[in-house]
């Protein structure tokens, strides 16, 4: 096996679909999202309360911030799915053209980058989660079974003469952050 996707097992018995192409040509599997998620919206009082402030050029407050960034952080939405690949490939994560317009639902990271050493790690099994913030002005429900997302599995090369690093994942989403 060269390349594919698994139901974790979490969601074994929960009749969740593996990612999909839709047309013959689509280079992108279409992700689902694996229960029923309520996204909120960004636009609630402490960004407002914040916008405001910083209009009238006055200083935020360390509680105002965090709050900020409390309502602005993005949600992680679970697939249910993992992804096997081989060593030298990546499986990148890209928003569909349609969750901006029709839902105001933007990947806040652009793309997400699916390593192979993710697949089955300890933290959660390799479940691949999508990092989505609702910038329309109200709640969103995602219903379970609704396409988030689309993968494309890619080659990818290494720069010569490097000196391959030495640390073993370790962890699930965002285990290498160094910081």
């Amino acid at each position: 096996m060269q390349r594919g996707f698994e139901i974790v097992n979490r969601y074994a018995n929960q009749g969740l679909n593996l990612p999909y192409r839709t047309t013959q040509r689509s280079a992108g599997y279409d992700f689902e999202c694996a229960e029923d998620f309520v996204l909120p919206s960004i636009w609630r009082h402490d960004v407002l309360h914040a916008f405001k402030r910083l209009r009238q050029r006055q200083p935020l407050t360390t509680e105002e911030l965090a709050a900020g960034n409390r309502v602005m952080k993005p949600y992680l939405v679970p697939t249910g799915i993992k992804a096997y690949m081989q060593p030298d490939e990546v499986l990148l994560l890209a928003n569909r053209s349609s969750n901006p317009l029709k839902h105001g639902l933007i990947l806040p990271n652009g793309v997400g980058v699916i390593d192979a050493d993710y697949y089955n790690n300890e933290k959660n099994e390799g479940e691949i989660f999508v990092q989505l913030v609702n910038v329309s002005l109200h709640d969103v429900t995602i219903k379970k079974g609704q396409r988030i997302a689309q993968g494309i599995f890619m080659p990818f090369r290494l720069a010569d003469a490097e000196q391959a690093p030495q640390q073993q994942r370790t962890g699930g989403f965002g285990s290498s952050d160094q910081q």
